[in-house]
């Protein structure tokens, strides 16, 4: 039968045909869904935020989650409204950030050529960071954060150490208090943790120098292409944590202040920057300062360090060793021969040596550490990285605190004001005793003669001078006989000044005689009183 082959071969060629439209189809909602549940699996990232104040941390996480992107639109507006909240009032703090790709519009315009706009904003999002936060080393928090070290976390964790401005003096007694409770923690987990810590830590050991390949200048690629296995120098990572570290130095903007109301100089800067470089550079961590309400490399710094790279927008990270507000030292990057030449003098390897006896103790309070550091530290002076710093950067206002009742140069720093009202009413009883004391002295002095100096002091003046004349409106006036002119008036007026003395019988004479005077006038010889008769 020859129909039978046809119409075999003819379903066999219908039913190719369908299958095929039937198996494309499939392929395209598979790759979809696929697509989907990868933009719904967000990459998974932690950061373990420990010290500062938590305003200091809230500043950390706004400068962490900025926004970068400088054109204003709806999908920035969103951005800002969907921030979540910060709960760190208590104990360990917690809250997340979805870290979104560099530029939107080119992401929209990626998404639409890669499948559909439907999944933008999953692809916009590039990881979602959780961060735990926590303020106080005490090692009554340790159980808290072994939870959070786990084989999955830990490649995937970074720890960001936050220190202020405000308080410099303090900064290695902190740092060692928390470096001493992240090596309690570690000891305590599973070997398996362990391993994968190990291997972390190797795989940053190994990185060529710089975070990642685009954003160093030197290091471990030859001009051939091959690997190159730099060999480690001295005091570099020989107490790593088996977690990268980032010590984030904040309010870099009141280091002015510092030079100007405390009188710092470049010398205590400087020796804070070697003194930090040296300990981090044995953790293999890296450094910052910021200053809030400016751009930095923040951002950068922790995307790099937790493997996050937009895929549409490269940043550079570089480093900046000379702005002394805007410091920024990645891991990897540093070396004893870049710390030394910022200053002579600074003994990094007993620094080195010191920081690695002193982390081994155990962790306690730092409040029972600062109160009882300076008898601690007087007995390890010479071997204490926190006493050698402390002997240099010391607290401005304990110093002036202690030096007050002994100065009596009255040379201090910071004077405290008093009250207007009392300060007025000091000043009225100073002026008071400066009046009496004014009336006294004048009482008690002589009145001061007027007498004219002698005539032999006059002739030997005159001696010295001549004679002296002047015109006075075109006559010509000899000085001494002006002079003496006066003096006979100055005279006359004494006389006629100086009382004479009168008693009742000169006076009646007196009188006596004005009386005959005038009687003589009237009874001249050969005249007769006006009206009399002739005789």
């Amino acid at each position: 039968m020859e129909s039978s082959p046809n119409p075999g071969a003819k379903a066999s060629g219908t039913n190719s045909r369908p299958s095929s439209k039937d198996g494309s189809k499939k392929n395209i909602w598979s790759s979809l869904l696929d697509g989907a549940a990868n933009g719904k699996r967000l990459p998974e990232k932690n950061l373990l935020v420990l010290g500062g104040t938590l305003e200091s941390q809230r500043e950390f996480l706004e400068t962490f989650s900025a926004d970068t992107s400088s054109e204003p639109g709806p999908g920035n507006d969103k951005r800002k409204r969907r921030t979540p909240p910060i709960a760190n009032q208590f104990a360990l703090g917690y809250t997340y950030r979805d870290v979104l790709d560099a530029d939107q519009e080119g992401t929209a315009i990626l998404s639409s050529l890669i499948c559909s706009v439907a999944y933008n904003k999953r692809i916009d999002t590039l990881a979602r960071v959780s961060a735990y936060l926590l303020s106080e080393p005490s090692p009554s928090f340790a159980p808290l954060l072994k939870p959070l070290l786990t084989p999955q976390s830990v490649p995937e964790t970074l720890v960001v150490i936050l220190l202020d401005w405000s308080n410099p003096w303090t900064w290695i007694r902190r740092l060692r208090a928390w470096v001493r409770l992240l090596r309690s923690v570690l000891v305590s987990l599973d070997d398996q943790t362990k391993i994968v810590m190990e291997e972390t830590m190797t795989e940053w050991r190994d990185r060529k120098r710089g975070l990642d390949a685009h954003s160093a200048g030197t290091g471990g690629i030859s001009s051939s292409g091959g690997s190159v296995a730099i060999p480690l120098g001295p005091g570099e990572w020989d107490e790593g944590l088996g977690i990268p570290m980032c010590v984030v130095c904040q309010g870099a903007d009141k280091i002015e202040k510092l030079e100007k109301d405390h009188g710092w100089h470049e010398e205590q800067f400087d020796f804070i920057l070697q003194l930090l470089r040296t300990i981090l550079l044995k953790h293999g961590a890296s450094l910052i300062y910021t200053t809030p309400f400016h751009a930095n490399s923040l951002q950068s710094l922790i995307h790099s360090s937790l493997g996050i790279h937009s895929l549409l927008k490269r940043q550079s990270l570089k480093h900046n060793v000379i702005d002394r507000d805007k410091i920024l030292v990645p891991a990897n990057w540093d070396s004893w021969g870049k710390i030394r030449i910022i200053r002579e003098g600074f003994d990094m390897e007993g620094v080195s040596t010191a920081w690695s006896i002193e982390i081994q103790d155990a962790p306690e309070p730092l409040e029972n550490s600062s109160t009882t550091g300076q008898e601690s530290d007087d007995g390890e002076e010479g071997t204490s990285a926190v006493a050698i710093f402390e002997q240099t950067i010391q607290d401005p206002k304990r110093d002036m605190g202690i030096a007050l009742p002994t100065s009596t140069t009255g040379n201090q720093i910071e004077v405290e004001t008093s009250d207007m009202q009392a300060f007025l009413a000091r000043q009225v009883e100073i002026l008071e005793q400066l009046r009496e004391e004014d009336d006294k002295e004048r009482s008690s002095k002589p009145t001061p003669q007027l007498d004219m100096s002698p005539m032999e002091d006059e002739g030997r003046v005159n001696e010295h001078i001549g004679p002296v004349q002047f015109n006075m409106g075109g006559i010509q006036v000899d000085a001494e006989d002006m002079l003496k002119k006066l003096k006979d008036r100055e005279a006359s007026r004494a006389q006629k000044k100086d009382p004479v003395p009168s008693n009742p019988g000169d006076e009646k004479a007196h009188n006596q005689a004005l009386a005959n005077f005038f009687a003589g006038l009237v009874k001249k010889p050969g005249s007769s009183p006006r009206g009399s008769p002739s005789a």
